[in-house]
């Protein structure tokens, strides 16, 4: 197969499945894509968090079909084969896949360099695997190996660009998350090629750093292991907050870049004074402990001020939009609850889950939309009052969704208004807990 040729199965593929990735996100945001080259061989170096979710933040949001590199583990049929094959993925063999294999990696070597010789696009994760945390794991020499194995091949001609890239997810597994893409500014591999010629194992390893060096600036790399979780809980209760302090107005970009100041303050406030940090761990760990037993959540606390106006301006609104959430509902709870209960059930990764969530809607969704059409269409009269109909299910979906998302948050802050008329005691030590959290962090970082 010539993964480097442009596909237009791939292609139709790729529309239809970044539709359902829009109907799945609340919101993408894309930066520094002006930065890949343009007629040059490229290679993408991602982070690696969150399963397939990762190639698909980077391949649904630029203009290639990149060639991916994938341990051959997952090869494991024709089926398999000819499915991935389809998807532009080449399997990489490691010594665990049996010593007699590793030879077959001259094939994938070949078709690599095939790739770029031809100005297409590959893409490899620098970690070679996904951790599920926002913490980066150390890089393998994969990508250094293939780039100086494919200019060395082609006489060092072939200028090929690293492209580092940062993938952040405002929640690993919950529909209607945020997802931010960063892309840095290419690294030319022919910069290591002198040195490449004289030690190539000193010129893989400085490539490996600079490749490191280059992504970490692009994702929110949590480096404390003793207080990972307590860490993402303070993004979640103080980002916004912090962001403020700033004098920054509210975007999705801006707040991964607070975020990311915010944790490196608490990193290094975790070496500089550890009992500081201690004491402030302890206090999110009691004030969530409180949000939990009173099922809130803390922003409904941080702007209990505007609660009662937002109360009655959030219920209008879903009062409003009801017929539109029954009609979404009805529609689409089937093969949501249906695939929802069964990854949970049957997958034990949970950084599986949207993965798993996405290529099981893909496959679903569209067989219980062909039926709840060819069951209900009758009701309909005239064809383009039955084609609005069906065209109507997944976007009714997408609204029955966001209506649900706001009866939650009119059900938090309504139960923060019962704490404030009826529990009054309650009500002032929740507000003073947040209180105590926000002033000591700011008078620390």
């Amino acid at each position: 197969m010539s993964y480097e040729k442009w596909s237009f199965g791939y292609w139709c593929l790729k529309q239809y499945v970044k539709f359902a990735d829009w109907l799945i996100h609340k919101k993408t945001v894309i930066t520094g894509k002006e930065k890949i080259p343009k007629n040059k061989p490229i290679l993408f170096a991602p982070n690696h968090q969150n399963a397939l979710s990762d190639p698909l933040a980077i391949l649904l949001h630029t203009s290639f079909q990149p060639v991916w590199l994938a341990r051959a583990d997952i090869f494991k049929s024709k089926t398999i084969n000819a499915v991935l094959k389809f998807l532009k993925i080449i399997p990489v063999y490691r010594l665990r896949d049996g010593k007699e294999n590793l030879s077959k990696n001259d094939q994938t070597f070949t078709d690599s360099i095939k790739v770029l010789k031809n100005n297409s696009a590959l893409a490899l994760f620098p970690e070679a695997e996904h951790s599920g945390k926002r913490q980066m794991l150390a890089h393998k020499k994969a990508i250094p190996r293939i780039v100086f194995l494919a200019e060395e091949k082609t006489d060092y001609n072939l200028d090929i660009q690293i492209v580092p890239a940062g993938i952040y997810y405002s929640r690993y597994w919950k529909f209607n998350r945020t997802v931010v893409v960063n892309f840095g500014d290419p690294i030319p591999v022919k910069n290591y090629l002198e040195e490449y010629r004289g030690n190539p194992g000193n010129a893989t390893v400085q490539l490996r750093q600079k490749i490191n060096d280059a992504i970490l600036p692009l994702v929110i790399n949590i480096e404390s292991k003793k207080y990972y979780t307590d860490f993402e809980n303070i993004i979640e209760i103080y980002g916004r907050h912090f962001l403020s302090r700033q004098g920054q107005k509210f975007s999705q970009i801006n707040l991964f870049k607070s975020n990311q100041l915010l944790i490196s303050g608490l990193d290094q406030l975790e070496t500089e004074k550890p009992q500081a940090v201690e004491n402030i761990v302890s206090e999110v760990r009691n004030y969530l402990a409180a949000l939990k037993k009173h099922k809130l959540r803390s922003w409904v606390v941080e702007n209990r001020k505007t609660n009662f106006i937002k109360t009655v301006g959030i219920k209008i609104l879903l009062i409003i939009g009801l017929p539109v959430f029954l009609y979404g509902f009805l529609l689409n709870a089937i093969p949501f609850f249906t695939i929802d209960r069964l990854i949970r059930k049957k997958v034990k990764d949970w950084t599986f889950w949207s993965s798993f969530f996405l290529v099981s809607g893909i496959l679903l969704f569209p067989l219980v939309y062909i039926f709840e059409f060819l069951s209900l269409a009758w009701l309909i009269p005239g064809i383009r009052l039955k084609f609005l109909f069906f065209l109507s299910m997944p976007f009714a979906g997408k609204l029955a969704f966001k209506w649900y998302i706001l009866f939650r948050k009119f059900a938090g802050m309504t139960r923060l208004l019962f704490l404030q008329v009826f529990k009054k005691n309650e009500y002032k030590v929740l507000t003073r807990q947040q209180e105590n959290i926000f002033n000591n962090i700011d008078n620390l970082i």
